[in-house]
C-alpha cells in the first residue's frame, strides 16, 4: 500500500476517534444536565420556610462542635417515654458557660434556627434548640417528616401541640442542658415568632430561668381572651426582654397592654421596637440581600430588617453577658 493509502486510512481512523470523543462528551454533558435537572426538581419540592441553603452552608463552615441529641423523659400521667430531638452547639470557651434554649418559629426546626443556635454558641453560650414537632409526624418523625405530609402540615401540627407537652418538652431540655459538664447551671430562653410567644409562656412555668428573650411574640392570654393573663404573668421570676418590629401591627398591638400588666405586677419587662422592621426580622435580616434588579421596596425592607437584626444581636449579647 502506498503512502496515500496509509494516509487515507489514518484520516478515517482519526475522524472516527474524534467523532467518538465528541459523542462521549455530549453524552456526559447530557447526563450532567439530567442530574442537575433532577436536583432542581427535587429542590423545588423543598419547603423554603424550613430549608435555607445559605444557613446550611454557614453551619457547615462553623468551627464549633454541633450535635443532635435525643432527650428522653416520661410525661406526667404517661406510661411511655417521649423523645425530643434537639440540636446542641458548644462555644469555644475555657470556662463553663450559660445555656440558652432556642425555641423555633412556627415553621419548626429550620436550617436558620440551627444557624441561630450556632451563633448563640459563637457568642460564648451553649445553644440548644429542641424540635418541638418531634414524634408528631405520622411515622413518628419531626419537622421534616411533618412537612412532607402537605403544604399546611407544619402549621396545623404546631397549632395542635398540647401546651402541657410543650412545657414538658422545654423542661426536659432545660434539665438536660443544665447538667452538661460544660454548663455553669445558668439558663435563659429565647424564641422567635411562635417561639417568642412560647418563650413568654415558658417563663411563667420555670422559676429557674435567668432571662427570657421574646422575639416578636405575645404574652400568654386566657382561653377566649386577648388581654394578658395576669395570673400567669404573676408567676414569672425572670426579667423578660422583648424584641419587636415596627411594621408588625398584629404583635405590636399586644405590647402596650403587656407592658401595663407587667408593670402592675412589678415584673421586669423591657420591650424594644425596631423601627421599619417587619415580623421575622431576625431571619429576614440575615438572609442574602435582594438581587440588584429587585424593586426598591424589597431593598428598603431588607435594609430595615438587617439593621434591626444587627441592633437586636448587640442588645441580646449585652444582656446575656450580664447574667
Amino acid at each position: 500500500m502506498g503512502y496515500r493509502g496509509y494516509l487515507t486510512i489514518f484520516n478515517i481512523v482519526l475522524i472516527a476517534i474524534v467523532t467518538a470523543v465528541v459523542a462521549s462528551a455530549q453524552s456526559m454533558d447530557m447526563s450532567h444536565m439530567d442530574h442537575k435537572m433532577e436536583m432542581v426538581s427535587a429542590s423545588s419540592n423543598v419547603d423554603p420556610t424550613i430549608t435555607q441553603d445559605w444557613a446550611r452552608a454557614a453551619l457547615a463552615d462553623s468551627p464549633r462542635h454541633q450535635e443532635w441529641v435525643k432527650i428522653t423523659y416520661k410525661p406526667a400521667g404517661s406510661t411511655t417515654d417521649r423523645v425530643v430531638n434537639a440540636f446542641v452547639v458548644y462555644p469555644e470557651v475555657k470556662k463553663k458557660a450559660t445555656s440558652v434554649i432556642v425555641i423555633h418559629e412556627i415553621f419548626g426546626m429550620s436550617d436558620w434556627v440551627q444557624k441561630l443556635t450556632d451563633e448563640v454558641a459563637e457568642a460564648g453560650y451553649i445553644g440548644i434548640a429542641p424540635d418541638l414537632l418531634s414524634g408528631m409526624a405520622k411515622n413518628g418523625g419531626g419537622t421534616s417528616d411533618v412537612a412532607a405530609q402537605g403544604a399546611n402540615a407544619i402549621g396545623l401540627a404546631i397549632r395542635d401541640l398540647p401546651a402541657d407537652q410543650i412545657t414538658a418538652d422545654l423542661s426536659a431540655v432545660a434539665e438536660y442542658v443544665s447538667k452538661l459538664p460544660a454548663a455553669n447551671g445558668k439558663l435563659a430562653v429565647g424564641g422567635f415568632c411562635w417561639g417568642g410567644s412560647q418563650t413568654f409562656r415558658y417563663a411563667t412555668n420555670n422559676s429557674k430561668l435567668k432571662a427570657a428573650f421574646v422575639f416578636y411574640g405575645s404574652a400568654p392570654t386566657k382561653t377566649g381572651q386577648t388581654t394578658p393573663d395576669n395570673d400567669a404573668l404573676g408567676k414569672i421570676a425572670a426579667p423578660v426582654y422583648g424584641f419587636y418590629a415596627g411594621n408588625d401591627a398584629r404583635i405590636g398591638a399586644t405590647v402596650p397592654p403587656t407592658t401595663d400588666a407587667m408593670k402592675m405586677l412589678k415584673k421586669p419587662f423591657d420591650p424594644v421596637t425596631y423601627d421599619r422592621a417587619g415580623h421575622g426580622f431576625m431571619r429576614a435580616g440575615e438572609a442574602p440581600p435582594p438581587a440588584a434588579e429587585a424593586e426598591q421596596k424589597a431593598k428598603d425592607a431588607f435594609a430595615a430588617n438587617k439593621k434591626a437584626r444587627d441592633d437586636a444581636w448587640v442588645r441580646w449579647k449585652a444582656i446575656l453577658a450580664k447574667l
